[in-house]
């Protein structure tokens, strides 16, 4: 019998607010991680631990990277991705739950400047570049109008349509 396949599974957070008229949303701009460094992502979001819910898990990455408290009733699911990056590696496989949070206690600001540079609201339709990539995938989407519940990102195979007409799910 050989090994089971596994997946990793991490929860983001999309901090957003209206500030007259126009939506933002909280990045980071990763440094000193190995992972997509100078680029900017979701200010909080990290692996789900063992025995830890995925709402746990995104309230916990909140208060470790941005000092905030989430009551894990204000975090609303966007999608769950299924992405790859085709290297080959089992850790490659992942599964990540993109959840949005309105409303939280504290003032975000980083907590790990080892790990990120800057953190900035930007408006939702004028993000920076570069963002990362399958991040970006659920922004444009979230952005257009909507995502659909489960979506791929990185595998090859044909493009599913999407059932809010926000476009293709596999990129």
């Amino acid at each position: 019998m050989t090994d089971r396949f596994q997946v990793v599974p991490a929860a983001y957070v999309m901090f957003r607010r209206t500030v007259d008229g126009a939506e933002q949303v909280l990045l980071q701009l990763r440094q000193g991680t190995g992972y997509m460094d100078d680029h900017w992502a979701m200010a909080a979001a990290g692996h789900v631990e063992a025995g830890e819910s995925v709402f746990e898990a995104a309230c916990r990455e909140a208060q470790e990277e941005l000092a905030v408290k989430i009551d894990p009733a204000d975090l609303t699911p966007l999608t769950a991705m299924h992405r790859t990056g085709r290297t080959g590696d089992p850790i490659d496989e992942r599964v990540d739950f993109f959840l949005q949070c309105r409303t939280w206690t504290g003032e975000p600001h980083l907590v790990e400047p080892d790990k990120a540079a800057d953190l900035r609201w930007f408006p939702l339709d004028d993000l920076p570049d570069p963002v990362v990539p399958h991040e970006l995938f659920v922004l444009d989407r979230i952005r257009t109008g909507g995502i659909d519940p489960v979506v791929s990102f990185g595998f090859t195979g044909p493009t599913l349509p999407s059932a809010k007409g926000s476009g293709p799910t596999v990129r």
